[in-house]
């Protein structure tokens, strides 16, 4: 039995009220840090490191990796960076004693868990990206001397290590492209791998405002890789900020839905169902 519980981004109330509604053995999917607006990023890393300490599990998801590049210079430093990134900066500092002490901590938290019956990962569970990084770190945590390559993504280790916390993505055929909901043209989209129907670019694209502006096109070998197969284990994730009524896609599924927060009790199911879900609000 375990309860799975996504994106806290910051927000100690609703940690809180989480902890107040589940129990028994917790497990994090990351991004602890980075409020939209306003948070308490100390406090969220504070109890959740204490939870940790007493059994909990916990991975480390983009905005821990993106943190931890950040202040070891590895990271742009623009504005637009600074301001995904200000709840911690305004509380505690850039490259302070503290922020160093808490960057260092997010490299103990593995990029995935596998428990044998429900796998964990903050974005993506992609079985090459996860044999590339494991050939080098077998229990999935990343060190210091790997930081380089991953903040240029300038190896396929590199590459592996920001596809499981960030998600996968494919270029678009020739000639198509979307405009995002900023009013920007996109000609990359991102995948619903969890989608194990998926078979077009249309059937697997995510965020996007128009799904008929993607071609229905069949997925290339390579990116059709990506999708995850319906008889694998299953996996939960966040990071995607999910919208509408939580639910679970066949074995996989995003718990991150921050206007109907929710976690996933798992007693130990072969396949997900949206009777686990735990609605918070």
């Amino acid at each position: 039995m375990l309860t799975i519980i996504p994106d806290l981004h910051a927000d100690l109330g609703r940690l809180d009220a989480t902890l107040a509604k589940v129990s028994g053995p917790l497990g994090f999917l990351g991004d602890f840090i980075d409020a939209k607006d306003t948070g308490d990023d100390r406090a969220v890393l504070t109890r959740v490191r204490g939870l940790v300490d007493g059994g909990a599990k916990a991975i480390m998801g983009n905005h821990e990796l993106n943190a931890v590049l950040f202040h070891r210079g590895l990271r742009d430093d623009t504005p637009d960076n600074r301001k995904q990134h200000h709840s911690f900066l305004d509380q505690i500092g850039e490259r302070t004693p503290e922020a160093m002490e808490w960057t260092g901590w997010f490299l103990t938290l593995p990029l995935w868990l596998d428990l044998g019956g429900l796998r964990l990962a903050h974005a993506c569970w992609s079985v090459p990206d996860i044999a590339t990084v494991a050939a080098r770190r077998p229990d999935g945590c990343l060190r210091e001397e790997d930081l380089p390559e991953i903040g240029a993504e300038s190896t396929p280790f590199g590459r592996a290590v920001k596809r499981i916390v960030s998600g996968p993505e494919a270029t678009l055929p020739a000639g198509h492209f979307f405009v995002d909901g900023k009013g920007k043209v996109r000609r990359e989209v991102r995948l619903a791998w969890w989608r194990s129907d998926a078979a077009t670019y249309r059937a697997a694209a995510l965020s996007v405002p128009d799904p008929l502006v993607i071609p229905d096109m069949a997925l290339p070998e390579g990116i059709r890789a990506e999708i995850y197969p319906a008889d694998a284990p299953p996996v939960l994730v966040g990071h995607y900020k999910m919208t509408g009524s939580p639910r679970v896609w066949g074995n996989a599924a995003s718990l991150d839905y921050p206007a109907t927060p929710c976690a996933y009790r798992w007693e130990g199911e072969g396949a997900l169902m949206d009777r686990g879900l735990v609605l918070l609000g």
